[in-house]
């Protein structure tokens, strides 16, 4: 590599340790070399192999380069456009991903319609293929056949995509009906604070699972003898650990009650497709499943995944931010009842269609035309509660639509450790976010935005809502770094495009 080339490099890897907050120490100790390697290679002194830089990329959970293909890594954003006419909501990523775990249950075939082609998908399908599971794309790319083998191969499996989605956590449940002993690398994904797995341990410990962690490994053992012999009770009303629960009861031969149960939009899908597989679930939607297991299932199955609420809430937010009168279809309205609630006390104006199914006949859509409006602060804090309170994840929008209105309004992201100060990367662009604590954001609005130029935050929701800032400011902004944004939107910024935003992906190197 060339000398300019390495100190371009070794800028992106300060630029992104700096973001994270890390050390060069830190850094140093998570590669296993010494802060003064640390500090020439970010000088652009130390020539640097394609491992390392791929080794520094897995350890900040930011994409340096990339190989293999044209993936963005930047986005230029010319701001001060009004966005106008209608985009498509995609289907939901959280779903997508707990289906696509949820097809290890199967041995018969698997297609799932319309599933977003995200980063997210694409490392568990690189964790599927790795273990034996053949997929491919059919219809044109819209449309994903699964197919696993009779013997799964985790030996095989490759740590690295595993490492890079908190997804491979919902292993754990289609694997202890498969396997007596595996192991499963430490789950990734946003940097959102410390989360731990004993919320899925407490159901999963009743189906006979044990974990031990060592080495940066989950190692798992199944002890067949033990069973459910009363209703699981979740600590912990968490989407991932119900989805656990009920995947590992889905092939159990009997039925399991698992109450305090996460009755939000990706479990119900994955109810959904369970039902499709034989398996009888009663009580979706609500706090208390009940799921009659089938031991043995073999089917080939045609499913398709419903709309994403949060996706829809980031369009909504686009509209609001930028002062533009745009429709949104197929938004999956009984998911977004609460925002949808809040926002009409905040002034704002909106027309909604009559209700209609999407393509899996349960979940209820309807088209969202949003208009310019005059927005006041609300009354009360935002804060997110479980199904059906507001989500959790739509919550770092209702910073940006803060400070669109008038007036104080205070945040409360009690869920995660770090995403509330991850929000103040909106003051950069003019917003005025104070920090209480880690969980509480003071916003004042209105808010003139500025064009600028940062890091992109390393969690998904905080990372979209500064891009759609950026979409608000006069001038050209840039956000560097934005793999994140890839791994649970669709060609956002084209399709953003399409309703009248410009922005440019481009690349460094």
């Amino acid at each position: 590599m060339t000398d300019d080339y390495l100190a371009r490099i070794g800028q992106l890897i300060r630029d992104a340790r700096q973001h994270r907050g890390w050390t060069q120490l830190q850094l140093a100790d998570a590669l296993g070399t010494s802060q003064s390697a640390v500090n020439r290679i970010e000088r652009g002194n130390q020539n640097i192999s394609l491992e390392m830089i791929a080794r520094i990329g897995e350890a900040l959970d930011s994409e340096i380069v990339s190989l293999g293909y044209a993936g963005p890594m930047h986005l230029r954003v010319v701001g001060g456009r009004r966005l106008s006419g209608s985009i498509d909501v995609k289907t939901s990523k959280n779903a997508c991903v707990a289906l696509l775990c949820a097809s290890l249950l199967n041995s018969g075939r698997t297609v799932l319609r319309r599933v977003a082609r995200i980063e997210e998908v694409f490392r568990i399908l690189e964790v599927l293929n790795s273990i034996g599971v053949r997929t491919r794309w059919i219809n044109g790319g819209a449309d994903l056949e699964i197919q696993p083998p009779a013997q799964l191969d985790l030996n095989g499996m490759d740590a690295d995509a595993a490492r890079r989605t908190r997804s491979i956590i919902m292993f754990l449940g289609p694997l202890l009906h498969r396997e007596t002993h595996f192991k499963l690398p430490y789950a990734g994904g946003c940097d959102l604070g410390t989360r731990t797995i004993e919320p899925h341990m407490t159901a999963l410990r009743r189906f006979g699972l044990e974990i031990t962690a060592t080495e940066g490994m989950y190692h798992a053992t199944v002890n067949r003898q033990i069973n459910p012999e009363r209703p699981i009770v979740l600590t912990e009303r968490g989407d991932t650990a119900t989805e656990n629960a009920v995947l590992a009861a889905a092939r159990r031969d009997g039925v399991t009650v698992i109450r305090n149960a996460s009755s939000n939009y990706m479990v119900q899908d994955l109810c959904f497709f369970l039902e499709e597989l034989g398996v009888r679930v009663k009580g979706v939607g609500t706090t208390t499943l009940t799921v009659h297991g089938v031991p043995d299932i073999d089917r080939d199955v045609d499913y398709s995944p419903s709309e994403d609420p949060v996706e829809a809430m980031s369009l909504i937010a686009a509209a609001v931010i930028t002062e533009s009168e745009l429709t949104i279809r197929r938004v999956p309205v009984e998911f977004l009842e609460v925002e949808l609630a809040v926002l009409e006390g905040m002034g704002l104006n909106h027309d909604l269609s009559a209700e209609y199914p999407a393509d899996n006949g349960r979940t209820r859509l309807a088209d969202l035309t949003v208009r310019p409006s005059k927005l006041e602060a609300p009354i009360d804090k935002i804060h997110p509660m479980p199904f059906p309170g507001l989500n959790i994840d739509n919550v770092p929008f209702f910073a940006a639509i803060a400070a669109s209105a008038h007036g104080s309004t205070l945040i409360h992201d009690w869920v995660y450790d770090n995403r509330a100060i991850y929000l103040t990367d909106l003051n950069r662009l003019g917003g005025r976010l104070q920090l209480l604590d880690p969980h509480r954001v003071l916003v004042e609005g209105t808010t003139r935005w500025r064009a600028a130029e940062m890091m992109c935050p390393p969690a998904l929701r905080p990372a979209v809502v500064v891009l759609l800032a950026m979409m608000a400011a006069e001038g050209t902004s840039v956000l560097r770094n934005v793999y994140v944004i890839n791994r649970g939107y669709e060609d956002l910024a084209e399709r953003l495009n399409s309703v009248g935003a410009q922005i440019e992906t481009f690349r460094d190197i």
